[in-house]
Parts: C-alpha cells; structure tokens; sequence
C-alpha cells in the first residue's frame, strides 16, 4: 500500500478548472490506479497538485470520507476506502421510514428492486447451486421455521440466506446491492407489523427457494422470490390504504 508519486503522467492531466474539489480527488484516484487500501498523498500534497487551498482539500475529504470513498486514519494519513454501500443504506432507509403514504411507496419500490435483481439472476443462480450451497441454505431455512414456531423473527438467519444466494455468482457489487437492500428494509419492515402468520409463510418460501433451486426449476425459482416477497407486500398495501 505504497503511495503514489505526485508527479506523474497521468496526475499531469488532471481537470483543474470547472469541477469541485471532491471531484478532483476521486479523478486523482483513478488516474493513478489506487485501489482500496491505498494511501492517498498529504493534505499539503493534495493542496499542490490540485491547485486548491487546504480548507478545500480538508472539506472535500470529509465529504468523500463520508461516503466511504476515503478513509481518514488519523495520525496515519488518508486512504482510498472500501467503498462500502453505508451511505446508500443510511439514505434509503432515512426515505423509506418517513410516515408518508409516498414513503411507504418507496419501501415497495425497494421490494421490487430486491425481487427483480434474485428473479433476472435466477438462471445463473440455479446453474451455479450445489451440494454445499443446498446445503448451507436448508440449515438457515431450518432455522427460520424454527423461530417461526416460536413466534420469533429471523432477522440473521433471513440476511445470511439472501447473501448466500448470491455468492456462487462472485460479485460483488450484487453481494454489496443484496446486503444493502436487506439492511434498509430489515430496518424499516418492523413498523409494518408483522404477524405469526406472514412469519410461517415467509419461511416456507425460503424452503420453496431453495428446493427449487436443487432441481433445477428455474421458473419454479422465479415464482418461490415472488411468494417470498408476497407478504411484505401486503402490509405495505394495508399500511397505505389504512394512511389515505
């Protein structure tokens, strides 16, 4: 994780004019390759090969450390960040849990997000399930009908299933874009009132999920998501006719 010189070829063709600063940090970044992890140069560095005053600089790194882009180390420096989805999921979840019928829409349009990125991956999914992966899924599956009988939720096991879904494809943005969703509605869906029963149902679809994936049925998939979604749907409908 070495630093990237200042003066370079590419550095040299940094926009200077007619873009923020915040800008011209995040093209810095990619002129010079630096990936997660790497060190970023000094504030008086950036100052110099920006063309911008300190507080610029300083201000544009505390927006960008913000969104994850950087990372401040303090006492250590400055770091291209991990580029996590922290910000999208702080946003989305801000949205979805103000009272409004409106927001209540925008939770419903984040389950059709959810249900048409598993539903379009689904030939790729099935193709990619295994032995391993049956496995792994039918545990969490067991899990959740079991603290379904209970009458509790499942938030882990429900999470851990989406995630697992995804990783035989090996990428991470969809890993990224799965977790995020989850996170924001796992956040939001409580004020919706789940009942015992919607519980029960959901965990069944999971099992539906995951035996149709382990024979292959790739339209018996796509309905399975689209059951799984199915109660959460309901309560939003019920929630918005009850606010109008």
């Amino acid at each position: 994780m070495s630093e990237i010189p200042l003066a370079n070829e590419q550095a040299s063709e940094l926009p200077i004019k007619g873009t923020t600063v915040t800008d011209r940090i995040k093209t810095y970044i990619l002129r010079n390759h630096l990936g997660p992890g790497d060190l970023l140069p000094t504030e008086a560095e950036l100052c110099k090969a920006l063309e911008v005053s300190r507080s610029s600089v300083r201000e544009a790194v505390k927006t960008l450390d913000a969104l994850d882009i950087v990372e401040v180390r303090h006492g250590h420096g400055t770091y291209v960040g991990e580029l996590s989805m922290s910000a999208l999921v702080e946003s989305l979840t801000f949205r979805a849990m103000l009272s409004s019928r409106d927001d209540l829409a925008a939770l419903e349009e984040l389950i059709d997000v959810r249900q048409m990125l598993e539903q379009g991956l689904a030939s790729r999914i099935v193709n990619a399930f295994d032995d391993a992966m049956h496995e792994a899924l039918a545990d969490e599956v067991a899990e959740m009908k079991d603290l379904a009988a209970q009458g509790q939720s499942f938030v882990d096991q429900d999470r851990r299933f989406h995630l697992l879904l995804m990783g035989p494809l090996e990428n991470q943005l969809i890993t990224q874009l799965t977790g995020a969703f989850w996170d924001v509605q796992s956040i939001v869906a409580p004020r919706l009132g789940t009942t015992a029963a919607d519980a029960r149902t959901t965990a069944d679809a999971h099992g539906n999920i995951v035996e149709a994936a382990a024979r292959g049925d790739i339209p018996g998939f796509i309905s399975a998501i689209a059951e799984h979604y199915e109660p959460v749907r309901r309560q939003i409908t019920s929630q918005i006719e009850r606010a109008q």
